[in-house]
């Protein structure tokens, strides 16, 4: 209306034109049509208010979020899995680990390395309930002596027999800073009382004298070591030492540990000796009261009472590069439990045997 527009277009189109007056050409021909849109009835309109509303409409599909079958499909698929796991785990809760329950306990745990496994007391079998790394090769620090017990048991006839400790072992203990009883150089005792001296303070005088005394000299009796590990299918274990003292070749797992124990606990001296809490010995020259003798485990035991049962037994192991270890023995009822820690670097392995326990007592009732 206030410029000849024709004009100013033939202008344009001969570069007759400058930059500032092209964008103010374009301002005009955009607010011209604009207004002349504005003008026309709807119906003049309607094509390109049919335009507009299409593109909306493709806007509003892009965003839109799924529905129908591609939503419908997965949220069946879920419900029908949920179904499942509930029914199978209602029809075996007293047989088997409940869905959910075993992952969410191990979250929980600050041991590297675990097993809980409960015993059959129909045929005596034992089955595992709950494990966690239960092949993974460990450092068993002085669980050790569970073999090195079992050993002087199966190798002795007579308890009552008085054995001299010899005075090369005690150099070498010394200097390992390994756990002693407490037994002097040449102090004579029972082996009832080196049976106890090994599985209550687990003192490793007590390892190495009953080595001596069964095959000659300590590598004699590591392999009888290795041989019975083969024999109960210990299949991820291997010895270098009857204490427990760190080699990088001395290894063990969960799962071994929790066989060597079951197989143990069928021998009566070692049963009797594994659940004691303290031991008075033979009075002797060095010890005319005798040595009291105090299980580790029940010493770090506020109660030996979990989840309505007790723990009967167990033995404890600690090394720099096997950080705390544990074995406990534990029956509530006809039920019996077994559980193995290995690899906590804090003071946890009685709160993580804690949790197991609760966990075996709480969800089962006899393993069939």
């Amino acid at each position: 209306e206030y410029i000849n527009l024709k004009l100013k277009y033939k202008q344009l189109l001969s570069g007759k034109i400058s930059t500032v007056q092209k964008l103010f050409f374009v301002f005009l021909q955009r607010k011209r049509h604009y207004f002349s849109e504005r003008k026309k009835p709807m119906y003049q309109r309607q094509k390109h208010h049919i335009t507009y509303a299409r593109k909306r409409e493709n806007r509003r599909r892009k965003k839109r979020p799924a529905s129908g079958p591609a939503v419908f499909l997965p949220v069946l698929l879920s419900i029908i899995v949920a179904v499942t796991v509930l029914l199978g785990s209602w029809l075996r809760t007293d047989t088997s680990v409940l869905t959910g329950r075993a992952d969410s306990l191990f979250m929980d745990l600050y041991s590297r390395c675990a097993i809980l496994t409960a015993a059959d007391s129909d045929n005596g079998s034992w089955e595992t309930l709950a494990s966690q790394n239960s092949d993974r090769k460990m450092y068993p620090a002085s669980l050790t002596k569970i073999m090195t017990a079992l050993l002087a048991v199966e190798y002795t006839d007579d308890f009552s027999q008085t054995v001299t400790l010899p005075y090369p072992v005690f150099p070498s203990l010394y200097e390992a800073n390994a756990s002693m009883a407490g037994f002097k150089p040449g102090e004579e005792v029972t082996l009832w009382d080196l049976l106890y001296g090994i599985l209550l303070p687990s003192g490793a005088e007590c390892c190495l004298t009953f080595a001596e005394q069964i095959a000659g000299s300590e590598d004699a009796f590591v392999s009888l070591m290795n041989e019975k590990a083969a024999e109960l299918g210990m299949k991820h274990t291997h010895f270098c030492n009857s204490t427990g003292l760190h080699d990088p070749n001395h290894y063990s797992t969960v799962k071994d540990i929790s066989i060597l124990l079951q197989y143990a606990l069928d021998c009566e001296e070692f049963r009797q000796a594994f659940c004691s809490s303290t031991w008075t010995s033979t009075p002797t020259v060095e010890h005319p009261e005798g040595l009291t003798l105090s299980s580790t485990l029940f010493q770090n035991l506020d109660s030996p009472r979990v989840a309505g049962g007790n723990i009967l037994g167990g033995k404890t192991g600690y090394t720099m590069a096997a950080g705390n270890t544990l074995v406990t023995y534990a029956k509530r009822g006809h039920m019996t439990l077994i559980c193995v820690v290995l690899q906590d670097q804090g003071t946890y392995t009685y709160t993580d045997t804690a949790s197991l326990l609760d966990y075996g007592f709480n969800n089962f009732k006899n393993v069939q």
